[in-house]
């Protein structure tokens, strides 16, 4: 009997890095203000959110899941430590505890619908979730904007290398010195967080059995792995992440504002991962790949900015990167299993 090897998940595709590569030629093209340090740094730094929220929705996606509760989630546990303020707490590093613990319950929660009630899909659940944090967000706050955060919350999402006391001797490296003092603390808190996943995916027995779960449910529950509670570890890391996430928008940004739980984060964070190689039907998606797709959509925003494109104009582009992403997705599923049925028939002669 021959053995059908699946494609390996441990990378990025040439296609998705060229397609970066490409884009960013475009642009710089179009207009030469892209390739300022500055502005490349910029782009590192709108593009941590998006990663962030990213790595939870690609173990969802993983699974054959979603989770649309994403970007709301950040926004109401950015909004949880602006109530905080409002109330008179201003210890930052107590606010930074309640906001990572509140977006983790919360995922913990998507995770328990979906494996304890058996909602029938995590759309719905995350769906009604993401409308219940929105209302949520702008409740606690008095749907009120809300500033002054102590500097424990904001220095994830606004300080680079070069400002903290530790970055000041990285830089002093002679050569790359220059090119690390820019560098934002989020983004760099992002790669490691890659790195880290990356090998917790392929490494370790869990991370397997999550490819496992949503590859081939029934291969998963033969070889005896509760696929419940990896599914719901797989909401609650997702719920983590929104809040690091949600940290780094107050630090961003300065405030926290109920009123944008309602945007599209939880679209570019599914783009990102399908761009990245990650599939609707479970099973695949690396961490390379999506941090590959979080830069295409980082660069894409910043190129509309600078290139003065109207809301409407942006909104049209990125629905139809999201709609090519999906079809890709479509034609590759569609390949790989014509190839396993080649594979199979070969065989059999």
């Amino acid at each position: 009997m021959t053995k059908i090897k699946k494609k390996g998940g441990n990378g990025v595709s040439l296609g998705t890095l060229l397609a970066l590569v490409v884009l960013c030629v475009l642009i710089a093209i179009a207009t030469p203000n892209f390739l300022k340090y500055a502005n490349i740094m910029g782009i590192l730094k709108q593009t941590t959110f998006n990663a962030l929220v990213a790595v939870g929705m690609l173990l969802c996606l993983i699974t054959a899941g979603i989770d649309l509760s994403v970007g709301a989630n950040a926004i109401f546990c950015s909004c949880i430590m602006g109530m905080m303020i409002q109330k008179g707490i201003t210890n930052g590093w107590l606010m930074l505890i309640v906001a990572i613990v509140a977006g983790t319950v919360v995922g913990w929660i998507n995770g328990m619908l979906l494996t304890r009630l058996h909602l029938p899909h995590p759309f719905v659940s995350t769906l009604g979730m993401k409308n219940v944090l929105w209302g949520g967000a702008l409740l606690v706050t008095g749907s009120q904007m809300v500033n002054n955060f102590p500097e424990e919350v904001t220095w994830l999402g606004s300080k680079v290398i070069g400002a903290t006391a530790w970055g000041g001797i990285l830089v002093k490296i002679p050569f790359v010195g220059k090119l690390l003092s820019g560098i934002p603390i989020g983004f760099l808190l992002v790669i490691l967080l890659y790195i880290g996943m990356h090998i917790f995916l392929t490494k370790t027995a869990l991370g397997r059995s999550i490819y496992c779960v949503g590859g081939n449910p029934e291969a998963a529950r033969l070889s005896g792995i509760h696929s419940a509670n990896v599914l719901t570890f797989c909401y609650t890391l997702s719920g983590l992440m929104a809040a690091l996430a949600g940290i780094v928008s107050v630090g961003r940004s300065g405030i926290c504002n109920g009123t944008m739980a309602i945007q599209p984060y939880d679209t570019d964070a599914i783009a990102a991962c399908i761009i990245g190689g990650a599939s609707f039907m479970g099973g695949k998606g690396t961490m390379a790949g999506t941090m590959v797709g979080a830069l295409i959509i980082g660069v894409l925003r910043n190129g509309f900015s600078l290139l003065s494109f109207s809301s409407a104009h942006q909104n049209v582009v990125l629905g139809l990167v999201i709609i090519l992403a999906v079809f890709m997705d479509v034609v590759r599923e569609r390949m790989e299993a014509k190839a396993r049925r080649m594979a199979a028939a070969s065989s059999v002669k």
